[in-house]
């Protein structure tokens, strides 16, 4: 980072000398004017209206227009010579609790940082004000403008940040702040539900410029030749509200929905049976389609009781998807019985094969049994 101011904090007799920066930078994309037709550049002339004659910067000054139509012409000597105190330094005023300072008063942000020679009485000036809970409230001239800001304390360095002065902020003039606004209990408790739904530890990295990230994907598609795709998520409409409780009512769900999402999709959602009903009927009652077509919360429960007529259904669908389990719990049992008595049909046929050859064998034997007694008379003979 490149410093844009030197100067020094004022803090009773003590002077600590530091070195201002710009503690924030915009990420716009920047663009050039060209002409249409071959993308050259425009430049511009300064030129004096009087004589439309092209006037150098170094002679350039500053003019301040009169109620008369008299123009004042301002150099800059004249702002150098101004008599202020603050004009190198940063005047320490007072010192406040954060809470005591409206947030529309700031203004713009900078990083203080000490020279060699300022940075024990940085960091003492720093730790104190970090214990004490408090800021300094400061004067400081910057860019040929005297400013009000506050000095804090910031992951170890000093922030300063610039404000406004009081006659500066605009006061709200709007003509409903006459107007004698009646909101019901029922109405404020849902949109303290939405509020208590919604709330969490604020994390700034969690959020993301989606405009500007899709201008440079338009950028980089012309830049490659390929189409601009448009981006498919729906945009949120700014249509009147019909039914007030309707839209907190609908608005509660999409937020509990959405910090649940992926319970709800392990979990998986309402039952076919008259819970799931009366959860579609009560879902149903709290939309915004509901609202538009004339449906108030209270009429909800009467439409969901007439759509629990059907459920008498439920048990001969049940008596139906019995039979049919029944039916198929048959035809399997029979098919295992069919494939148990082939298996053992088989088996027995395997069993018997190795039967017949042993009586075979048996007989063989006997014959030769007969035959020896024969066959030794023989011999004796």
């Amino acid at each position: 980072m490149r410093s844009i101011w030197k100067g020094a904090i004022s803090f009773g007799l003590v002077t600590i000398p530091v070195k201002l920066y710009s503690a924030t930078e915009q990420k716009d994309v920047s663009f050039h004017q060209v002409r249409r037709s071959d993308g050259s550049r425009i430049k511009y002339k300064r030129v004096a209206a009087v004589d439309g004659e092209e006037v150098s910067y170094g002679d350039i000054a500053k003019g301040y227009e009169l109620s008369s139509g008299e123009t004042v012409v301002l150099t800059d000597e004249d702002f150098k010579d101004l008599p202020l105190t603050t004009n190198r330094a940063i005047d320490v005023l007072q010192f406040v609790p954060l809470e005591e300072l409206d947030p529309i008063f700031f203004e713009k942000s900078y990083y203080l940082e000490p020279d060699k020679a300022g940075v024990k009485p940085y960091v003492l000036l720093r730790d104190a004000l970090e214990q004490s809970g408090k800021v300094a409230v400061v004067k400081v001239a910057l860019r040929n403008r005297e400013s009000l800001a506050a000095l804090r304390v910031r992951d170890g360095v000093f922030v300063l940040e610039t404000m406004l002065w009081p006659d500066e902020v605009r006061a709200p003039d709007f003509g409903f702040l006459d107007e004698d606004v009646e909101v019901r209990p029922q109405e404020l408790a849902m949109a303290g539900s939405l509020i208590e739904t919604l709330t969490g530890e604020f994390d700034a990295s969690q959020y993301k410029d989606e405009y500007r990230e899709a201008l440079q994907a338009v950028i980089e598609a012309k830049v490659e030749g390929r189409e601009v795709v448009a981006p498919s998520e729906s945009q949120p409409t700014t249509g009147t509200v019909v039914d007030l409780m309707a839209a907190l009512r609908a608005s509660v769900e999409a937020a509990k929905k959405g910090a649940s999402g992926v319970a709800e999709a392990d979990g998986g959602g309402a039952g076919d049976g008259e819970d799931g009903a009366d959860a579609a009927a009560a879902e149903g009652a709290g939309t915004p389609q509901a609202a538009e077509a004339g449906e108030t919360p209270e009429a909800a429960p009467a439409k969901a009781a007439g759509r629990k007529a059907p459920a008498a259904k439920a048990p001969a669908k049940a008596a139906a998807r019995k039979a049919a389990a029944d039916e198929a719990g048959t035809t399997k049992a029979g098919a295992r019985k069919a494939g148990a008595a082939k298996a053992g049909t088989t088996k027995a046929g395997a069993r018997k094969a190795p039967t017949k050859a042993s009586a075979a064998e048996t007989a063989d034997k006997a014959d030769a049994a007969e035959d020896k007694p024969a066959k030794r008379a023989r011999k004796s003979a």
